[in-house]
């Protein structure tokens, strides 16, 4: 335990800042640093930290044909997005006069909403879009 008055000498000296880094502790902490330098990066740790998990748009492609099962293997994948947080834009494509029939990429929207349940918020409803119909959910906070 040193002074704090021999502890500026020495950190004036040294042409740094004496730094209270632990206030709390009984004797307080205090270290011997360049302070702009530790702000900098207290900072930049602070950002980093922040911006950790960024939001992004997965899409599961889907056609009227597709068969139940590789539906069921789509919306598994779906269900590993949504788990990490990520938004999911499920893409009905349509090719010739399948785009006329439109009940079924309804339907298929609907089993897949029924399948996801509660845990995910429709943030845009089924919508044609020309030669396809989009569908976009996002996971619901918990």
């Amino acid at each position: 335990m040193i002074p704090t008055h021999e502890a500026l000498a020495l950190a004036k000296e040294a042409g740094l800042d004496l730094v209270e880094v632990s206030p709390t502790e009984n004797p307080p902490v205090c270290r011997i640093m360049d302070y702009g330098k530790h702000l900098y990066e207290k900072k930049k740790r602070m950002k980093m930290a922040s911006a950790a998990h960024v939001v992004t748009l997965k899409e599961i492609r889907l056609r009227p044909k597709t068969d139940p099962h590789d539906r069921s293997i789509k919306l598994k994948h779906a269900k590993e997005f949504l788990d990490e947080g990520h938004k999911v834009q499920f893409t009905m494509l349509f090719k010739g006069r399948e785009r006329f029939h439109r009940e079924v990429a309804g339907e298929a929207f609907q089993a897949i909403m029924t399948e996801l349940g509660d845990t995910v918020k429709i943030e845009r409803p089924p919508a044609m879009d020309g030669k396809r119909m989009t569908m976009i959910v996002s996971p619901q906070k918990k």
